[in-house]
């Protein structure tokens, strides 16, 4: 991959991931994605390109844990043009990946999909993934906390009064008994 490269694959990657097919991966695609990795791991950063036209990208890094003499690659993103799937594309930039990989001395390579994905845990069995875990992805909207926040913001008639026994420092709150019901 080189600089050059960097829109060409955020570009595909835009049209790959697309928020009603692949939610997850929408969320988390973005250009400082692709430039982050081509910074911190340009040489695991691959593009495929068929008559002069870029038609794949495999992005990956390592992890190097503390106190652990295993290095691990972790394939990141692998997106192929719609036009030249089932060509191999893919199949070529996780050789080349794994290639590279090894000669830094990495033991295990990790990827990541989403369970309904088909196409791409048949991919990566294919290429001698195994061991595959269920993983949990869960998400919390917070639109509705944002635009509550927001409305009490722009609240015309200011924020509410506190209770007498509240403004002073120190003093108790009222409560049910005290005069105040529940």
């Amino acid at each position: 991959m080189e600089i050059d490269d960097l829109a060409p694959v955020f570009h595909l990657g835009e049209m790959l991931f697309k928020a009603d097919e692949a939610p997850n991966m929408y969320r988390t695609w973005d250009a400082y994605e692709v430039v982050g990795l081509f910074h911190s791991d340009t040489e695991f950063c691959l593009v495929a390109e068929h008559e002069d036209r870029l038609v794949g990208f495999l992005l990956g890094t390592t992890i190097i844990k503390s106190h652990s003499a295993w290095k691990y690659g972790y394939l990141i993103w692998l997106g192929v043009h719609p036009d030249v799937q089932q060509h191999g594309v893919a199949e070529k930039l996780f050789q080349k990946f794994k290639d590279l990989v090894i000669d830094q001395g990495i033991r295990m390579l990790i990827v990541d999909t989403a369970a309904e994905n088909l196409a791409a845990l048949h991919f990566f069995r294919k290429q001698g993934f195994g061991h595959p875990q269920q993983h949990i992805y869960l998400t919390l909207n917070l639109q509705s906390e944002i635009q509550r926040l927001k409305r009490r913001a722009t609240d015309p008639q200011g924020p509410k009064p506190e209770r007498k026994n509240e403004s002073r420092p120190g003093a108790p709150p009222q409560g049910p008994g005290e005069g105040e019901a529940p």
